[in-house]
């Protein structure tokens, strides 16, 4: 009987599952190990460690040079919004087998159910999203939440994998309104770029407003400080001046006289006349008013007699 009947050999990424006339009876990890010969054991092996790929709404056709074809597949990436919009859905999951017997015995055609969950996780997703959100700024939340679903969705069912990653590969309305989607999008970057000049125009203003607030509002406090330091000056002084008033009223009635003066005619013009000389009419008139006729009435002689 050849010797492959009796050993079989598990590869570092994989997990053997052996059978007794078809019935589960254990697993074998990674080296090499007897069995029965065929009929009566036979040895399933998974690789558990491989991340398998799922595609939603398109099939890689071909690749070569780097470059890939791809087949677009409406019913699957076609799906409705919350707002009851339609969008262009392409997706990618990556997953890996955590539990080689539920994968194998738990379910039928695991990969094609894989597909389905997926299919259900995401339409849920989108179903509860609006579409501007999900051609946006939701792109990441979407990926997280199918994941999250995707991943309760198989472990509800016993599938027995563990979901590594969600990648949107493409969203986009469907062809027959993409301009129309494009001119709103167009019109709202154009309303975030006004927001952003607004804000920025706010920020560099504020500063400076703030700084002339400052200032003016130190200024008055200032003004405020020296007014009453001002007042309450004049009052020691007027206070002062009371009771040396009392002291001496004439001669502080005299004193205050002569400052009062002595301030009135400090910056006006003065004109001193001996009181013993000959009288003289004096009669002041405004610079340039004089009436050459007023010569030679008696008023004012040329010589000023």
């Amino acid at each position: 009987m050849p010797f492959n009947q009796y050993v079989f050999i598990v590869g570092p990424d994989e997990e053997g599952l052996v059978l007794r006339f078809g019935k589960y009876i254990r697993s074998e990890s990674p080296g090499v190990h007897i069995k029965m010969p065929s009929p009566i054991e036979s040895v399933v092996i998974i690789k558990v460690t491989e991340v398998r790929r799922l595609e939603v709404g398109f099939r890689t056709v071909s690749y070569s040079n780097k470059t890939a074809t791809y087949r677009y597949i409406p019913q699957e990436a076609l799906m409705l919004t919350g707002d009851e919009n339609i969008v262009s859905i392409e997706l990618i999951v990556q997953y890996k087998v955590k539990n080689a017997y539920n994968y194998i015995f738990k379910v039928i055609k695991p990969d094609q159910l894989i597909k389905i969950a997926t299919e259900s996780a995401l339409r849920q997703v989108i179903g509860n999203s609006v579409i501007d959100k999900v051609l946006t700024v939701g792109k990441y939340e979407v990926q997280e939440n199918v994941k999250e679903l995707l991943q309760r969705i198989t472990d509800k069912y016993y599938m027995g994998i563990k979901v590594m990653g969600v990648q949107l590969q493409d969203v986009a309305p469907p062809k027959e309104v993409e301009a129309a989607f494009k001119d709103v999008a167009s019109a709202k970057e154009d309303k975030n770029r006004y927001i952003n000049e607004a804000e920025g125009y706010k920020n560099n203003i504020l500063p400076k407003t703030r700084g002339e607030a400052v200032r003016v509002i130190k200024e008055a406090e200032s003004y405020k400080i020296s007014i009453i330091k001002k007042a309450q000056g004049d009052v020691a002084r007027f206070l002062k001046m009371l009771a040396e008033y009392k002291k001496g009223k004439d001669i502080t009635k005299e004193r205050l006289y002569l400052e009062t003066m002595e301030k009135v005619l400090k910056d006006t013009k003065k004109t001193i006349i001996d009181a013993e000389s000959v009288d003289i009419n004096l009669i002041n008139f405004p610079e340039g008013s004089l009436n050459p006729g007023l010569l030679g009435t008696g008023v004012l002689s040329k010589e000023g007699k």
